[in-house]
């Protein structure tokens, strides 16, 4: 068998990650039928009491605190001309497009009525924290849309569209931290509404600017840990000259993000609810451990955080300590008040891993077809063996 053969049938062979994400994904369009045919009450845990649950939480709150690496690292190119940074800057843009697309589709399932989704852009509520929110996602995801598309007219050879839009890179950028920094903050502030029913461990009149600094610290750890699964998925080296003065930067931010949280706690009177171990308390440390303390001790030190795994590791935590704080916000800290113990239903499970999955595979195909890495696109024959 020559090699165009052996080429040919290395292409074409389904491997255990293929079969698990069509599983994954037949499951996810199973669910995804049921809801729209059905309704929430067939395929979720909600209820008046506690209307908002995991597509919330990690879905769509998760979703655009993930996507902040988008934003920071084209402010870090294109605003503080720091060019060395360049060769990530792509597969950042599309893991922040792939990020709100997927929020827009999570809202979609998750509204009760989502064919009125496009009603924020016609009845306006300006005195409404959601129509700013819903406008800003709009707004944002457009601006990520024509900062990726020189990528994709690259690829078809239009190279005068392209000219075009990177001559207008400058204001986009601007313009793109300006809608990011609103809509960030924007979802803390929607929580500020009920300061009688989020507990206090999370509750803060600063709840916006948590909420903003912390997508920083999250958004960088992303790109982080994208780095290593596009080293994993596509054989590429780690950039660790450009990773570990990001890490830096991720030191700063979650440092800041801490010392804000505790200095809220302490004006909530709320150390006493640590003190006692309870539910809530025990989901606060492991929070904070997690996505705080752990992170900053970590990439503290030049050594720890210039060695790959220290490093991957590092940002792991933080991301997973973001995930946490999300949930904990959204869920966690909400429960007591509604009197109701929320679990998310397997199928409200399927549909959020589902849409990581989806991202994922079509991440994989846009690194295939369009040059997202300063090298061009991955070939089939530059891929490892699945399990090497």
């Amino acid at each position: 068998m020559n090699s165009t053969a052996t080429l040919a049938t290395r292409r074409f062979r389904p491997g255990f990650w293929t079969a698990v994400f069509a599983v994954t994904f037949i499951a996810f369009a199973i669910v995804t039928v049921m809801r729209f045919t059905k309704g929430l009450g067939a395929v979720t845990n909600l209820s008046d009491q506690f209307p908002w649950g995991l597509w919330i939480g990690f879905d769509l709150l998760c979703g655009v605190g993930l996507a902040a690496g988008a934003f920071t690292l084209t402010a870090v190119v294109h605003l503080f001309n720091l060019k060395r940074f360049e060769p990530i800057v792509r597969p950042t843009l599309l893991t922040g497009f792939l990020g709100y697309g997927f929020v827009i589709v999570a809202l979609l399932l998750d509204l009760g009525q989502p064919w009125r989704i496009w009603h924020a852009m016609v009845y306006w509520n300006p005195h409404s924290v959601m129509f700013e929110v819903a406008w800003c996602v709009m707004l944002y995801t457009t601006v990520l849309a024509l900062e990726f598309s020189p990528i994709v007219f690259e690829r078809f050879g239009l190279h005068a569209p392209a000219r075009l839009i990177h001559k207008f890179i400058t204001p986009l950028v601007v313009l793109g931290v300006i809608l990011s920094t609103l809509h960030q903050s924007s979802l803390g502030t929607v929580y500020l509404i009920v300061p009688s029913k989020l507990h206090p461990l999370w509750y803060s009149p600063l709840l916006p600017l948590h909420f903003y600094i912390s997508a920083i610290g999250a958004g960088i750890g992303m790109v982080v840990l994208e780095s290593y699964l596009s080293k994993r998925a596509f054989g590429r080296h780690l950039e660790m000259d450009l990773l570990e003065p990001l890490a830096r930067g991720m030191v700063v931010a979650l440092g800041i993000y801490g010392l804000m949280r505790i200095q809220a706690i302490y004006r909530n009177h709320a150390f006493g609810t640590l003190l006692d171990f309870g539910y809530e308390g025990r989901m606060f440390l492991l929070e904070f451990v997690m996505g705080v303390i752990l992170p900053v001790v970590l990439m503290s030190f030049r050594r720890l955080r210039s060695h790959p795994d220290w490093l991957v590791g590092g940002a792991f935590l933080a991301v997973m300590g973001f995930v946490m704080n999300r949930l904990n916000v959204s869920i966690t800290g909400m429960e007591a008040a509604s009197g109701i113990r929320y679990i998310p239903s397997a199928m409200e499970i399927i549909i959020s891993v589902g849409l990581v999955a989806t991202g994922m595979a079509v991440f994989a195909f846009a690194v295939r077809n369009l040059r997202i890495f300063p090298e061009g696109p991955v070939t089939e024959a530059q891929i490892p063996e699945e399990g090497a």
